[in-house]
């Protein structure tokens, strides 16, 4: 089975279709779809790069759904266009996900001027998926101002999802017990800000009250020079204050861009990528090499039974490259 042939122009006319088709392209695991996979890639690089990168995450509960979709349909009334990269957890069990995000953002998903693309994490680390960064060269190319990369959750890997984005948001609940030990310390360092969701009715006392304790507690944390992390309260559920979010997103690319960081931070995650690609491809040359499978089944059993190191049997696995 030969891989589908993929129209670029209709592609970079915005064409759902197209971009679908590719983005499927890019995730195939087969071997023969991988060189057209790269060409693809290859023919849409030029036209990247226009876009604004956010990455979107929050302990479970607080709504990222429904604030992406409140968020989406502010943008579009401001003229944008949007691509949401929402990606749901894969069972370690039997491999599936739900991909349900469209059904959480009817709204949103019925605009043409957006697009969202529900992916499998399948156990890859920081809450997206495997093919994440390619996916929002796919959508740059297609037209998309702004794309948003809807993770998983909280979590120590979520460093994965900081390396491929402009600007790395987290949502965070009102009143949700001891603020200060609800996030861990890594992920407040690496957020560029943190927006208190739910802060309307009897909620909105007690978010404000949030509000202060993060943003005296950022205070502490060591920030680019260039910026300091603001933490705001807004309504997704009554879409109150949306305005002022996109409003910080803007402002933080502004400072960014002024100080010159804004093209350095892509350039060394595009460096960051390049290393992460290549421990991918190690590891897909081992387990095509005939001799590593031949050997892996000893190996085994003399790792379980401790005659050899764990380090010396990934040498000579090594080895055989």
């Amino acid at each position: 089975m030969t891989a589908p042939a993929i129209d670029i122009d209709a592609l970079r006319n915005g064409n759902r279709r197209a971009l679908a088709k590719a983005i499927t392209l890019i995730e195939s695991r087969r071997e023969d779809h991988r060189a057209a996979a790269q060409q693809v890639l290859e023919a849409v690089l030029p036209y990247t790069g226009n876009s604004v990168r956010i990455g979107i995450t929050g302990v479970p509960g607080v709504g990222k759904s429904t604030f992406i979709e409140a968020f989406g349909l502010y943008l579009l009334s401001q003229g944008k266009k949007v691509a949401v990269l929402a990606v749901d957890p894969s069972s370690p069990v039997a491999g599936g996900s739900i991909l349900g995000d469209k059904t959480r953002m009817e709204e949103l998903s019925r605009r043409d001027e957006a697009f969202i693309r529900p992916s499998p994490s399948e156990g890859a680390l920081g809450g997206v998926a495997h093919k994440t960064r390619e996916t929002m060269l796919l959508c740059e190319a297609a037209g998309y101002d702004v794309i948003i990369v809807e993770t998983v959750g909280v979590g120590q890997s979520e460093y994965e999802v900081a390396s491929m984005v402009d600007f790395f948001l987290v949502l965070m609940l009102p009143n949700a017990g001891d603020e200060l030990q609800g996030i861990k310390r890594g992920i407040m360092e690496l957020a560029d800000g943190l927006v208190v969701n739910k802060a309307d009715g009897d909620g909105a006392v007690f978010a404000e009250q949030t509000r202060h304790h993060y943003q005296n507690a950022l205070m502490l944390l060591k920030h680019p020079d260039f910026w300091q992390p603001r933490v705001i309260c807004c309504s997704a559920l009554q879409q109150q204050a949306i305005d002022n979010v996109w409003a910080m997103v803007s402002d933080y690319c502004a400072a960014s861009t002024a100080a010159g960081e804004f093209a350095g931070k892509r350039a060394q995650q595009n460096v960051e990528w390049m290393k992460k690609l290549l421990h991918e491809m190690i590891d897909l040359r081992l387990q095509q090499n005939p001799q590593v499978a031949a050997r892996m089944p000893a190996l085994n059993s003399e790792l379980v039974s401790g005659r050899i190191t764990p380090y010396k049997a990934a040498r000579e696995l090594l080895g055989f490259l």
